[in-house]
């Protein structure tokens, strides 16, 4: 599917990450797998640390902890937000929506709308496109935050997913201003979507006694139905060859050659498969950064956002940039974006005690 939109700007964006790192090295121990033979991911996929929120930690506590320092320190006033929208697989509760709760939290106006999107980890693409279509019919600015707690969802003894997930939240602000056209692709194969699933919980298997025990499988993890669960090689592959021709034709469609792009900024999964990816694209590693899931973990929706503030907040501040964004995991989907990039008001990284 291809949009186009323009006169539509990213105007700032902040990344709301957790106190605690946890080490790759110091969990090595939790797997059912020999601890040499473990460690040598650390070096192929580049796992080091990541980001754990508490136990006591929802979707909402992070997004409202960035949101009060946007409003506390006037990045944002309250009269100016047209609409909240909150992509996120795992929200507070069912009900109510975590965008409402932070409309109630943050003491905004009962005019601004609220909106809850369930993705994993294309949210941030998806999150773009409908804060542009929203702009199309407001005025003021979009909020779009990026957030999981993930980790509360993932076996601590599966090694397949645990070392490289992260938990994070990120808020950009979207507005309509003077800027070049935006070219907006995505393609979707849900046939492919339980290769990265959480199988318990909704209302097709209810959570119960038995969701929750936990069982190894036939590669040594252990985890329960109420865990996250990856076909890691199906993901991979989806990557590998759906990936570079939808990012090569949103660049086909706006115009664009490889060249002219100072940054590929694509969802953070891990090193080694950023690298491939790059490689399949025939695109410099240097225009690719890849130091999230090292660093952070993977925060599913959020990677995108988090890249930009961890890597380019200098240059977003400074200068105009073109950019393409590309994300590709659980839907199976992928989505990519051609935009510029640049003189935001800010972009910035923040750690809580959450």
């Amino acid at each position: 599917m291809i949009a186009r939109f323009r006169d539509k700007r990213i105007t700032g964006i902040v990344s709301v990450l957790p106190e605690s790192s946890i080490l790759f090295d110091d969990e090595a121990k939790n797997y059912a797998f020999p601890e040499r033979q473990t460690l040598r991911l650390k070096k192929i996929m580049g796992y080091s640390k990541h980001r754990v929120s508490k136990a006591t930690t929802a979707t909402s506590d992070l997004c409202v902890y960035g949101m009060d320092y946007l409003l506390e320190n006037g990045l944002l006033k309250r009269d100016e937000i047209c609409a909240l929208l909150v992509v996120t697989t795992t929200p507070d509760y069912f009900m109510p929506n975590v965008s409402n709760i932070i409309q109630s939290r943050c003491g905004l106006p009962d005019t601004v709308l609220c909106l809850d999107m369930a993705q994993g980890c294309v949210g941030f693409i998806v999150g773009l496109l409908q804060s542009f279509m929203l702009l199309e019919h407001f005025s003021g600015k979009v909020v779009l935050f990026n957030a999981d707690v993930l980790s509360h969802k993932v076996s601590k003894h599966d090694r397949n997913s645990y070392p490289l997930i992260g938990d994070a939240a990120t808020i950009t602000i979207i507005e309509n201003a003077q800027s070049p056209d935006i070219t907006f692709n995505m393609h979707m194969d849900g046939s492919r979507g339980m290769a990265l699933c959480i199988p318990a919980g909704g209302s097709r298997m209810p959570c119960t006694v038995k969701t929750a025990e936990m069982q190894p499988d036939a590669d040594g993890n252990i985890r329960c139905l109420d865990n996250l669960r990856m076909d890691g090689s199906a993901v991979f592959e989806y990557v590998q060859q759906d990936a570079p021709p939808i990012i090569l034709e949103t660049l086909a469609q706006a115009g664009l050659a490889k060249e002219q792009i100072d940054w590929f900024l694509f969802h953070q999964p891990n090193r080694f498969m950023l690298r491939k990816l790059a490689e399949k694209l025939d695109i410099p590693y240097e225009k690719v950064p890849m130091n999230i899931v090292e660093n952070f973990g993977n925060p599913s929706g959020a990677s995108i956002p988090l890249c930009i503030t961890h890597n380019l907040a200098d240059k977003m501040k400074d200068k105009q940039t073109l950019c393409c964004l590309s994300a590709f995991g659980s839907g199976l989907a992928c989505g990519a974006i051609t935009m510029e990039l640049g003189k935001m008001d800010f972009c910035e990284t923040l750690y809580s005690n959450l």
